[in-house]
């Protein structure tokens, strides 16, 4: 896995644990679980419109988008990037 996604996610978790003020992910963490995962759902349909219809880097974009939701609801659910990697460690097999 790239490095960049363990230290964001690093990132998210600190900024959740200690409410940085002015921070995007404090104010979705603010708004609630619920509407954090509305979020995802609407960064996954984000996806899959750009993978149908627009280029290359703008359906990359909207993935970064997914994933950085996704870590936010794995923080404020208390689910770590290797949860995660262990269960798919365990669908490997």
């Amino acid at each position: 896995m790239c490095s960049i996604l363990s230290e964001l996610y690093n990132i998210i978790h600190d900024r959740v644990d200690r409410r940085v003020r002015g921070s995007y992910t404090v104010q979705l963490v603010e708004k609630g679980k619920e509407y954090i995962a509305r979020k995802v759902g609407e960064e996954a349909i984000e996806v899959v419109i750009a993978s149908l219809a627009e280029s290359r880097e703008r359906i990359i974009d909207e993935i970064a988008d997914l994933m950085y939701h996704l870590m936010v609801l794995m923080a404020v659910s208390d689910i770590s990037l290797d949860d995660v990697c262990r269960e798919l460690e365990r669908r490997r097999r």
